[in-house]
């Protein structure tokens, strides 16, 4: 996850998470990523049922019954264990969460110790009422995934009306008074629409956008073909950090991130070197405090059926099962040697990886995007976008 806004912006100085001695449990969220201990930040997919049939979908979800899924009560003996760990943030995601009908409970359970419980969902069901109830229980924010303008939305939902269910839902969250952001998926299907995205963003004054690099998992896999090209990813990257310095020129302080390629960090850095050396002085020591990819580390997952995952997107590998055995001796174990490899990635990680002067910056990037192309877990991303002559080679 990289901060556009925090980096290139200026938003975050160097001294900022400084001040908090870095530890998660002291941190502000908009610090988070900053810490030193990272604990982890756990994606609970609470259900695997959708009322939507996306393109991209990591769970293959739909709207159907699926059996084993937690009980209310082994969902209460997880986020209690997630609280005694130490996890600062648990992001109810699904499938669609909403669906499931005690998720209020199980959110309200996680704010009353002390987690900052937030929620990615679809947006199609917050209506005024549900809107009041997630401010009511101590939601901390709410996500909603657009994927592109009306047309190209719906398209990738395969449900008609969801972009004009999904702009009720952010004005509902807004008039409730909870925190409210985007979450967009770039590809070769809606990569053109980002600057009408911001100009959305702008006339709605949303505060926050999150664009996410494709992952290929799930019913996402047969998106391979529709990854951008390299050099359609750095016109992309620039394309995001230009109209987010426009909104803070306007006085518009939206928080703007990417997330899921590791290399904007560095790209990032190299753009403002040439632009305020001063401010990117800055900026490398945020990144090398935020260092990079943390699957396995600073972010974890648990499935509907209570299998850890070292991230959300990397759903046929499982460390273990928290009706086996609780979610912090999992994330824990010594014995997990693949686990302990993940946690010290930079060490095992080959070719330009292992070369780039950026690897403690970047951390490697995703593995799993690494292991879906090359069936080697260790070989470089080949998401990265950087050329040899930018990583020192």
């Amino acid at each position: 996850m990289i901060g556009v806004s925090k980096l290139y912006c200026g938003a975050v100085e160097a001294s900022d998470p400084l001040r908090y001695g870095r530890l998660s449990k002291n941190l502000p969220s908009h610090l988070l990523q900053f810490s030193v201990d990272k604990k982890p930040v756990v994606v609970w997919n609470v259900t695997r049922r959708c009322n939507l049939k996306c393109v991209h979908c990591y769970s293959h979800s739909e709207d159907i019954d699926y059996t084993g899924e937690l009980t209310k009560e082994q969902g209460i003996d997880l986020l209690n264990d997630l609280a005694d760990f130490g996890v600062p943030v648990i992001l109810f995601s699904g499938g669609e969460p909403l669906i499931r009908p005690d998720i209020l409970d199980l959110m309200k359970h996680a704010a009353s110790r002390g987690m900052r419980a937030v929620i990615s969902t679809n947006g199609t069901l917050i209506d005024e009422k549900m809107a009041r109830s997630l401010k009511q229980i101590g939601l901390s924010y709410v996500g909603i995934s657009l994927d592109g303008l009306e047309k190209t939305h719906d398209e990738f939902r395969r449900i008609p009306g969801t972009y004009s269910r999904v702009m009720r839902a952010i004005r509902n969250c807004k008039d409730s008074g909870l925190k409210v952001g985007l979450r967009f998926t770039i590809n070769k299907r809606n990569f053109h629409e980002i600057p009408g995205i911001f100009d959305l963003v702008e006339l709605e004054k949303i505060p926050r956008i999150c664009f996410y690099h494709l992952v290929c998992s799930g019913r996402g896999a047969q998106l391979i073909e529709e990854d951008l090209t390299h050099e359609e990813t750095r016109r992309v990257v620039n394309t995001i950090m230009e109209r987010t310095s426009r909104l803070h020129d306007k006085g518009m302080p939206v928080e703007v991130l990417t997330v899921d390629n590791h290399a904007d960090g560095p790209f990032l850095y190299l753009k403002l070197l040439g632009e305020n050396p001063e401010k990117a002085a800055q900026v490398i020591e945020l990144l090398q405090m935020n260092e990079g990819n943390n699957s396995g580390r600073g972010i974890g997952c648990v499935s509907w059926n209570g299998n850890v995952h070292p991230d959300q997107f990397w759903r046929h590998l499982t460390l273990g099962n928290i009706l086996d055995k609780p979610f912090s001796r999992i994330w824990t174990d010594p014995e997990n040697e693949f686990l302990m490899k993940l946690k010290d990635k930079k060490s095992y990680v080959t070719g330009r990886c292992a070369k780039c002067k950026w690897l403690k910056i970047c951390g490697g990037n995703f593995r799993v995007r690494a292991e879906a192309v090359y069936n080697d877990v260790w070989a470089p991303d080949p998401a990265c976008y950087l050329t040899d002559e930018e990583i020192g080679l």
